[in-house]
């Protein structure tokens, strides 16, 4: 076997950063010697794993499929490593939540985790579907939890618990003593809603496109919590996650509009890469993910010992 796990590994960096410069700074190494490590990578196999295009570098098609299988034996390698060296945690897991699951039931879980196996280390990221979907795709992450469709075709992507949106007004706007519209009654008020690529404005995006009137959007935010304050304020209607909002509509601060013309259902799901060695780490965190809406036909029904 000609080729080092060192020189895999530096490979695999350089590929996540498509910069040479930028690898070496993630392994705290000299950029002479990761250049000259991917470059004598290459030699021993008299090929190329990269398109160069002046300092970025990008995977071409052998390097594409080299990259996962690289991916797969470091994790073994350090899976190995812990057992010889009697670690007894599952090492560094690296998760992407989306920002309803991140902000009201992945730090939770993480929680839980760390209290089960305290020797381990867990990374968490909060960014909408589009981001944790390019993520993983770049092997930047090992499991995402999105509440978005993914399609990208080296992703693996399983049902976790459903979901559902739901519009929402100010205690004091007029469709809040009705609790119920029509499209057309909504067409005609200010939108509060979340950025595109995010897993709920896509959701409410399907639920209207065959319906020919055009929201008038007045806001758009990243964040659930900031649509939430937003409408209390009374700068318009919202629509988010029955689990964002639960907690307002029992203090009443908000107050749900029931549209029967939209469907807003929805799924979260479990994603990773395709070719991808799942870990034990990996399979004891999707455990605990389903423990916690275990008996729950949708996401805002799990007890409130989870969720404060």
């Amino acid at each position: 076997m000609r080729f080092s796990l060192r020189q895999l590994r530096i490979f695999v960096e350089v590929a996540r950063h498509e910069s040479v410069s930028r690898a070496a700074a993630t392994l705290s190494l000299s950029q002479s010697a990761t250049s000259t490590a991917l470059a004598e990578l290459e030699r021993q196999y008299d090929t190329q794993l990269f398109d160069r295009f002046g300092k970025t570098l990008r995977l071409n098609e052998l390097g594409q499929a080299l990259l996962p299988q690289a991916v797969e034996l470091i994790e073994r390698a350090a899976a190995i490593e812990n057992v010889l060296e009697g670690r007894a945690g599952y090492g560094l897991l690296r998760i992407g939540a989306t920002l309803t699951i991140g902000n009201y039931l992945a730090t939770l879980i993480v929680a839980d985790f760390l209290k089960r196996h305290s020797e381990s280390t867990l990374q968490l990221r909060v960014h909408n579907t589009a981001a944790i979907i390019d993520q993983l795709a770049r092997h930047e992450l090992d499991l995402g939890l999105i509440e978005g469709t993914c399609r990208h075709p080296d992703l693996h992507v399983e049902r976790w618990v459903a979901d559902e949106l739901v519009v929402f007004c100010a205690p004091a706007h007029p469709l809040a003593r009705r609790g119920s519209a029509t499209l057309a009654e909504l067409a005609g008020e200010a939108w509060i809603v979340r950025e595109p690529g995010s897993g709920t404005r896509e959701t409410l995006d399907q639920a209207l496109r065959h319906h020919h009137s055009a929201m008038n959007i007045r806001l758009e935010l990243e964040h659930t919590e900031a649509i939430k304050r937003a409408v209390e304020f009374g700068l318009g209607i919202g629509c988010i996650s029955r689990l964002a909002l639960r907690e307002a509509f029992r203090r009443g601060s908000l107050v749900a509009i029931e549209t029967p013309e939209l469907d807003l259902r929805r799924d979260f799901q479990f994603l990773w890469q395709r070719r991808k060695f799942q870990t034990v780490g990996m399979r004891e965190f999707i455990g605990l993910c389903r423990a916690m809406t275990a008996g729950c036909e949708r996401s805002d029904q799990i007890e409130w010992s989870f969720i404060p």
